[in-house]
């Protein structure tokens, strides 16, 4: 700044800085966003396809297997193997779907971003506290 500039055309300067700077801290924080949301993305398409086909050849090896155990009691205990192994899927069920439901309340969508933005939230407090 020149001595020349009055207090107007100072004040006209910072705020241009100022806005200068909360653009260029947006724009950073938006790529940082959009980085995260393609990262997601992409992660979320190959646990899909992995997880698909994993339950493709889970359910075909339960089957099997459930056939297996009623067969080879079906002389003896037919009802009971039946009745244990129709347990053993629902209580497998049961505490998987418990599994997946408390991973799906984790909150990991725009971590990284949210944390930049707090940061920053908390530097311009900071430095507001400081000028009064």
């Amino acid at each position: 700044m020149s001595a020349s500039q009055g207090p107007a055309e100072r004040l006209f300067t910072a705020a241009r800085r100022l806005l200068g700077s909360l653009l260029a801290t947006s724009e950073t924080r938006l790529r940082l966003a959009v980085l995260e949301l393609e990262e997601e993305r992409a992660r979320l398409v190959g646990i899909l396809m992995l997880a698909g086909l994993s339950l493709i050849l889970l359910l075909l090896g339960i089957g099997v297997l459930t056939t297996l155990v009623i067969v080879t009691f079906w002389e003896t205990h037919r009802l009971t193997a039946i009745a244990i192994s129709a347990a053993v899927l629902l209580f497998s069920g049961i505490a998987l779907a418990i599994l997946v439901l408390r991973m799906a309340r984790k909150p990991t969508l725009l971590a990284s971003t949210l944390k930049h933005l707090a940061t920053d939230r908390d530097l311009v407090e900071l430095e507001r506290r400081h000028e009064h």
